[in-house]
């Protein structure tokens, strides 16, 4: 990978935003694709999107959307002792929260805080399992002797709580270790599709940002889309790898390309869309590999906004979503920013009118 490209997924997959707190990955977003677009428009809710205008009379509007948000937690009562009792932003595995680093975010400043855990010590006697732990059950440090002392810090019922990781290469090159891939990898993708197209005069007017608070329920799309009014919408997001066992009938395996989506709870990709997919990926040799999927993307929501807006989902996958620790290959982000490349170079008005045709 060139090292421009890495410098990029590490800067952002080490920023932290998690759901509602966005903040800080929409002012390096906004920094980031300012240079390339026409004008920037945000949302009510803190979505942001730069628009590169076609010349072209009567060019179809085509929106990329990542989501700026990860998965973390919100500080929901202060204990007497200085704890936190939390509630979830986004879906966790109550499996992998406990003896974890996180950065508390106050008003005041950040803190070093860290997800409780019973030792082995203090299980002696009892039958040493317990089932899964309750995420209401555990208990956040931050290090604070007292309520009192905690609040003297600034903080707060409402505070956020989000995973602090390093990002690095692992030993072959090919894969990287990062926290909130889900889906820093959109916010990635369209940083390095508004360069890779600087100065190209394309067919359609481009839309290319990213929403807020998708963890916690496609939110932030809804607002965007109303908004800026897409023709056609594309979800740049992460799904679930299930690649551990090489068991090929799963959806989902590092390295075989993008993650076409066939389905997902919330959205069936239309006929004339995934006949236009195919076809982009099949012409131009893009490695690609179909997928079905247990969770949703803003894709869902997009499609039935306005009066129904055609929409897909340009993914891939990692191993381990939703934790501190994501494991993905760089060479499908490749391939899915191929593909966003060539959607974006070819998609004019009769390109789009054949996808609807064809719906």
């Amino acid at each position: 990978m060139e090292q421009q490209t890495f410098d990029l997924i590490k800067k952002m997959t080490e920023l932290q935003g998690t759901s509602g707190f966005e903040h800080r990955v929409r002012k390096e977003l906004r920094k980031q694709i300012e240079p390339y677009v026409d004008e920037i428009k945000q949302d009510g809710l803190g979505g942001v999107f730069g628009i590169r205008k076609s010349k072209t009379e009567d060019a179809p509007r085509i929106m990329v959307a990542a989501h700026m948000d990860e998965v973390g937690f919100m500080i929901s009562q202060i204990t007497n002792e200085g704890l936190f009792r939390v509630v979830p932003l986004g879906g966790w595995n109550p499996y992998v929260v406990s003896a974890q680093r996180f950065t508390l975010q106050t008003a005041k400043g950040d803190y070093p805080c860290v997800s409780s855990s019973v030792p082995p010590h203090l299980l002696r006697g009892t039958d040493g399992k317990g089932g899964a732990p309750d995420i209401a059950d555990i208990l956040f440090d931050a290090g604070f002797d007292s309520k009192e002392e905690a609040e003297s810090y600034g903080v707060r019922p409402g505070d956020a709580i989000v995973p602090a990781v390093e990002t690095v290469k692992m030993a072959n090159g090919k894969k990287i270790l990062s926290k909130a891939w889900d889906n820093r990898y959109g916010t990635t993708v369209v940083v390095e599709l508004l360069k890779e197209l600087a100065g190209e005069a394309l067919p359609n007017t481009l839309i290319a940002g990213a929403n807020v608070q998708e963890e916690v329920g496609l939110r932030g799309t809804k607002g965007a889309v109303n908004m800026l009014k897409p023709d056609l919408f594309f979800a740049v997001d992460c799904s679930a790898a299930d690649d551990l066992t090489g068991d090929k009938s799963k959806f989902g395996h590092l390295g075989e390309g993008f993650l076409l989506r066939l389905q997902d709870p919330g959205m069936i990709t239309l006929k004339g869309m995934r006949e236009f997919l195919l076809d982009t990926a099949e012409t131009n040799n893009i490695p690609y590999q179909y997928f079905v999927s247990k969770g949703g993307t803003d894709a869902g929501a997009a499609q039935v906004m306005n009066n129904g807006v055609p929409s897909a989902v340009i993914g891939v996958c990692a191993r381990y979503i939703h934790t501190h620790q994501t494991v993905f290959h760089i060479d499908d982000y490749a391939a899915a920013k191929e593909m966003l490349t060539h959607i974006v170079r070819t998609l004019d008005r009769s390109t789009l009118e054949t996808i609807m045709k064809n719906n």
